[in-house]
């Protein structure tokens, strides 16, 4: 069996971007290591979304950390669901949390943290942070602790 079996996107060079949000496009493979837990950090720098009132660009970057499980996220589908943000109007808040309940729902994560680092628009910048662990195992006491601690030592900004 092949192990790319299943995906579509991967090397792929006839994939369309899609400008409304589409979490369809999301892909999973299986983890080799699913014994072992460790952390797999993607980093978006140039996410871009809508302000759903006004319709404006908000620019972030988005940080996702998981656990994973059985499955992993494969990156290639990553980048066309986050760039399927583009055109999307949703809150900032909102947009963190609608990216870790779709990798949830695609994964079954250990562990997964979503943090947006949204550039700011009238004096004020707004970084929304989301987790979750895994009910019924350690990852559940993991995630609580990172949520209360979380920012306790915020990074120097002097770009913003």
């Amino acid at each position: 069996m092949r192990e790319n079996e299943g995906l579509t996107l991967l090397g792929n060079q006839q994939v369309k971007y899609k400008y409304e949000y589409d979490p369809s496009v999301l892909e999973s493979f299986d983890n080799k290591h699913p014994e072992n837990d460790y952390f797999v950090k993607f980093n978006c720098p140039e996410f871009t979304s809508l302000c759903p009132i006004t319709g404006q660009p908000d620019f972030a970057t988005i940080y996702i950390s998981y656990v994973p499980g059985k499955k992993m996220v494969e990156s290639k589908s990553l980048k066309l669901y986050l760039f399927s943000f583009r055109n999307h109007g949703d809150f900032h808040e909102d947009v963190v949390n609608v990216i870790m309940k779709d990798l949830i729902k695609l994964m079954d994560p250990k562990y997964i943290e979503v943090w947006g680092k949204f550039l700011p628009r009238g004096g004020l910048s707004i970084d929304p942070y989301c987790n979750y662990g895994k009910k019924g195992t350690d990852w559940e006491k993991v995630a609580w602790d990172r949520l209360t601690k979380h920012d306790m030592y915020p990074e120097m900004i002097n770009n913003r």
